[in-house]
């Protein structure tokens, strides 16, 4: 048996299900990058105010490239999906029926979504495409027009590929209509990731449009957002749980997450929006300091860790925790080298830093090291990088920062501390895996390595200090393995 709207009513007492008319809710969201983040969140919020409040804001569900599974399943089963919450073994689930459309780029056309986007009652197009998906270049925060989707828009604007290209395109064509623009929303773990889509937004329209994108510029809004829930990539043993908690029933797009959950917006849109803030979202005029600290602390943190703990031979999250020196290493981290870089005020960073760890702490999670280190060329600058600028300006220490680089040049040579090989999934792994064979171990790798303008710019790999705190680490991971680095980092910290 698979979730249906006929067999809602056979779900165990355990899952909540819609209680609204799903035939009221309008396409007033269109959300690029329906992924596993994106269903266990801000879906989420939108199930809970339908059901509780009477909304009638309703998603239309796009994956442009990859994903064609996840549309596929949802089209099966009637738009419908599981959230199951994972808590150690106490899970528990909801049905989310939110969703009034799904399509994807390549198999239903792109001339699908666009006209998806230019519905009237669409007053906004968000995004969780990951860092990737903006064809950006993250130590400028421009587009890179070097990439292949980019360059490929600027050829055939009329068939996008990119994420940019479709926004771009469909705005044209509501500007041509007389209809009023959308807002964009990304959800993604960037800095200023509002800051990051007008950018790239308005690079590329410029390059096709100097007109169009000035109509873009003065009726487009490009809000922010911090979005926190932790939600580890599906597994069949998480599959196979789902369908526990669902009593039987099968859900191939369900997804299982942690129960927290926590999402910062600016409140700055164009042709309105959901009341979010009566199912416990926060409407802020800036939201700058919420995502310094969690790209710093929680991310960084989980980068560290995943670095670090992959080497060692830890497959998940939970078992760093059972490392009393991966814990004092992540908590002194947080509190001692990322705390003190950061603009926010009147948070408790110290009782901020303890929850992250007993979040790390839930065994139900399983989330992996090795998902967490993914796309490392793409999140080193926000999560370490820009942290250990403000060290270097203010001549104050990181070790445990520079320790985190040199963890992660450790874990793109491509070999762990037992010598098994590592599957390195990074938009730049073409190119690291050269530099990696190109240079000796030990210092030539780091030196090689910081050749990364993309991930270092040019300032750090040319500061001394820098180049020289984390060549000490990496050749500490090299003589000692990871396990002993930390130790040996935390024990002269003390």
């Amino acid at each position: 048996m698979q979730l249906s709207t006929q067999t809602l009513s056979a779900l165990s007492g355990r899952v909540a299900t819609p209680t609204y008319a799903r035939d009221r809710l309008k396409i007033r969201i269109v959300h690029l990058g329906f992924g596993a983040f994106h269903r266990a969140h801000q879906a989420v919020y939108a199930d809970e105010l339908a059901g509780a409040h009477g909304s009638d804001w309703g998603y239309c569900e796009v994956n442009l490239i990859g994903g064609e599974q996840q549309i596929a399943a949802l089209k099966q089963q009637d738009l419908l999906y599981s959230v199951c919450e994972m808590n150690a073994d106490n899970w528990s689930g909801r049905v989310v029926g939110v969703v009034r459309q799904a399509l994807h780029g390549v198999t239903d056309g792109i001339d699908a979504v666009i006209a998806a986007m230019t519905q009237p009652d669409v007053a906004i197009v968000s995004l969780t495409v990951t860092e990737k998906g903006y064809c950006y270049v993250p130590s400028t925060a421009s587009i890179d027009t070097h990439n292949p989707l980019i360059e490929h828009d600027l050829a055939y604007p009329h068939q996008p590929q990119s994420a940019p290209g479709v926004i771009i395109e469909a705005l044209r064509i509501r500007r041509e209509k007389g209809l009023p623009a959308f807002s964009v929303m990304s959800c993604d773990n960037i800095p200023e990731n509002g800051h990051v889509a007008h950018n790239v937004v308005l690079a590329l329209a410029k390059n096709r449009d100097p007109a169009l994108a000035d109509w873009i510029e003065h009726h487009v809004s490009f809000p922010s957002t911090m979005v926190d829930r932790i939600v580890p990539a599906m597994t069949p043993a998480s599959l196979e749980k789902i369908s526990g908690v669902l009593g039987g029933m099968a859900d191939p797009a369900g997804i299982a997450c942690e129960p927290f959950r926590q999402w910062v917006i600016e409140d700055n849109f164009v042709a309105g929006r959901p009341a979010w803030e009566k199912v416990g979202a926060e409407l802020v005029a800036d939201v700058l300091p919420y995502e310094e600290m969690k790209l710093r602390m929680l991310n960084g943190s989980h980068s560290f860790l995943a670095y670090l703990g992959y080497l060692a031979g830890y497959q998940y999250i939970d078992q760093c925790m059972l490392d009393d020196n991966y814990v004092r290493a992540a908590r002194q981290l947080m509190i001692g080298e990322q705390a003190p870089t950061l603009h926010t005020t009147g948070v408790d960073l110290t009782a901020y830093a303890q929850s992250l760890l007993a979040r790390y702490r839930n065994t139900g999670l399983k989330h992996r090291t090795w998902q967490i280190a993914m796309d490392g060329t793409l999140k080193l600058p926000q999560r370490m990088l820009d942290s250990i600028r403000v060290h270097l300006a203010r001549g104050t220490a990181f070790p445990l920062l520079a320790l985190g680089v040199a963890g992660w040049m450790r874990y793109v040579g491509g070999v762990d501390d037992n010598g098994e090989k590592i599957d390195i999934s990074d938009p730049l792994a073409t190119q690291l895996a050269e530099l990696v064979r190109n240079s000796a171990e030990g210092h030539a790798r780091v030196e090689a390595l910081l050749t990364l303008h993309h991930v270092f710019g040019k300032d750090l790999p040319a500061n001394p200090l820098f180049v020289s705190r984390v060549a000490d680490a990496y050749a500490l991971l090299q003589n000692q393995g990871a396990k002993e680095a930390v130790s040996q980092v935390i024990k002269d910290l003390a």
